[in-house]
């Protein structure tokens, strides 16, 4: 079973963060056959491996590795546009060839979670294989309705998604003001190195001085 992969229609993608703060029904994907050889080699490669399978949103595992070049995973998709936002209902959720389950329907059992022991139930039956039904629909599978799948646990909330992100905010911001303060710094050494420049103003006046003297003559 693998975690953090799906489809959107006829395309595959990697889910990065299974819901974006604020807004709880969209997504941010990535469309894995869209990607070059080499970021796509890196992405697969964290999202198969151990670091990506533990991690319960992606992007945190993405932001801790790098590209083949050395550059950070997570923002070589982000700056090359390749982090696109998804309707979470859009997206069905594939952890193995036989089983799927909508993103927005895992979603609503995490968040029941916090309320009670009858969400958890659901999700450890997604877990051991059991299928899942929306409580609100029917117990009988409708003729033609794709079987609801088996979904790994261990994906964050929306809240604890939106508190990372407020996280990661707060430490690019201290960066930022790090990163100003030794710019300031290091310009106000180098305007100290430089050669000051000697006064002019006094030549010209001589000189119009003199003009002056030499048309009276």
């Amino acid at each position: 079973m693998l975690k953090h992969v799906g489809r959107h229609g006829e395309s595959k993608v990697v889910i990065a963060y299974n819901e974006v703060p604020n807004e709880g029904h969209m997504a941010l994907v990535i469309y894995t056959e869209k990607l070059p050889d080499s970021i796509h080699d890196s992405l697969m490669s964290v999202v198969e491996g151990e670091v990506g399978q533990k991690e319960k949103v992606l992007a945190e595992a993405l932001h801790r590795s790098v590209t083949n070049d050395g550059t950070n995973l997570l923002q070589a998709i982000h700056q090359g546009g390749w982090l696109k936002k998804v309707q979470t209902k859009q997206i069905i959720l594939t952890p193995n060839a036989k089983t799927n389950i909508r993103l927005d329907e895992l979603n609503k059992i995490l968040h029941q979670m916090e309320q009670g022991d009858e969400a958890v139930q659901k999700l450890r039956e997604i877990d051991e294989g059991r299928g899942f039904r929306d409580p609100s629909k029917t117990t009988t599978r409708d003729v033609g309705e794709p079987a609801v799948a088996q979904q790994p646990s261990g994906v964050l909330s929306d809240s604890d998604i939106a508190k990372d992100l407020i996280d990661q905010a707060k430490g690019m911001r201290a960066q930022i003001k790090v990163l100003t303060e030794e710019a300031a710094r290091l310009e106000a050494e180098a305007n100290d190195l430089l050669p000051k420049k000697k006064a002019t103003v006094t030549k010209p006046k001589a000189k119009n001085v003199r003009t002056t003297k030499k048309a009276k003559a």
